[in-house]
């Protein structure tokens, strides 16, 4: 066969001749050496990387919760999107559930915003097993500078539930085995039902939620989630954190001053760091503590001894 009618049945896949008895699907390429296997993968990758669109009907959820505040700014998005149009593709699956149905793999606030405006969905298709989804989902989400500290700690609290090595953890999220043992500490500290209370919270690292953890201990995660109000998370964050934080200590009541002859001079109001002395000017005796202070600071130190 000359190369050129090699590449012609390379592009056309499995269509059959006319008239001919369809043929069956053909196997995976396989890999072959020299010029014309490198064009064959070359086309193989090319038609694996082919936007399809989909009928967002036709779509279902798949892998791990990885957004706690899944509906903020999806009006915005919404917006967009009928304005300009969807600009990323999303990745799905083919359902291994229901014939003729998808999964997304990532990208499911655009494929929430497309179904609302009744829209197909521009997408990439892959042949993904259940742990080959979860972990494209998490190497997208380690890419993503919108997921907080809590969601991504989050995601990887959910591979540990299900049964994932800490190696493809570290894989999927693109991060070391010591980030993810933080993450964890966090999400091993704060239950879930908190962290669905507050959400996303961008503005709270790891520092702020084991602190936050650390103020919860004796309490019900029922109590403690009841505090969380706010419009948006980080407010939510801040209420239960100040909700939860130790009550202050009551300031002493300032000691009256009084003179040898039992008139008052003012008052002294003593703190952990420092001693506030207030006295009244009628007396005079501020201006002639003021004046001596030098001679009586230096019989202090004669008395310590200095």
């Amino acid at each position: 066969m000359a190369r050129k009618d090699l590449l012609k049945g390379l592009i056309a896949g499995d269509a059959p001749r006319q008239g001919a008895d369809p043929a069956p699907p053909s196997p995976a390429p396989r890999r072959t050496k020299g010029a014309i296997g490198a064009v064959s993968q070359s086309i193989a990758d090319l038609k694996a990387r082919a936007l399809v669109e989909v009928e967002s009907d036709m779509i279902d959820d798949a892998g791990l919760a990885d957004r706690l505040d899944a509906d903020d700014g999806l009006d915005a998005l919404m917006e967009s999107i009928r304005e300009y149009g969807q600009q990323v593709p999303v990745l799905l699956r083919y359902s291994p559930n229901h014939e003729g149905r998808y999964e997304v793999v990532y990208g499911r606030r655009r494929v929430a915003a497309l179904k609302k405006l009744g829209l197909p969905v521009r997408a990439m298709l892959r042949e993904l097993n259940d742990r080959d989804l979860i972990v494209a989902q998490g190497q997208e989400n380690s890419a993503r500078k919108d997921l907080s500290f809590i969601e991504k700690a989050n995601f990887a609290r959910q591979m540990v539930e299900m049964g994932f090595e800490r190696k493809v953890i570290c894989d999927a999220l693109h991060i070391d085995k010591t980030v993810i043992s933080r993450m964890l500490s966090v999400v091993e500290a704060v239950p879930p039902e908190v962290i669905r209370a507050i959400g996303a919270a961008p503005s709270a690292g790891r520092d702020r939620w084991l602190a936050l953890a650390d103020r919860m201990k004796g309490k019900s995660s029922k109590d403690v989630a009841a505090l969380a109000r706010g419009e948006n998370s980080d407010t939510r964050f801040a209420s239960v954190f100040g909700g939860l934080a130790p009550p202050k200590a009551a300031k002493a009541a300032p000691q009256i001053l009084e003179g040898s002859d039992g008139a008052g001079l003012g008052q002294v109001a003593q703190a952990r760091a420092r001693t506030t002395l207030i006295l009244d000017r009628k007396s005079g005796f501020d201006d002639w503590l003021l004046q001596n202070m030098e001679r009586i600071h230096r019989e202090f130190l004669t008395e310590r001894g200095e």
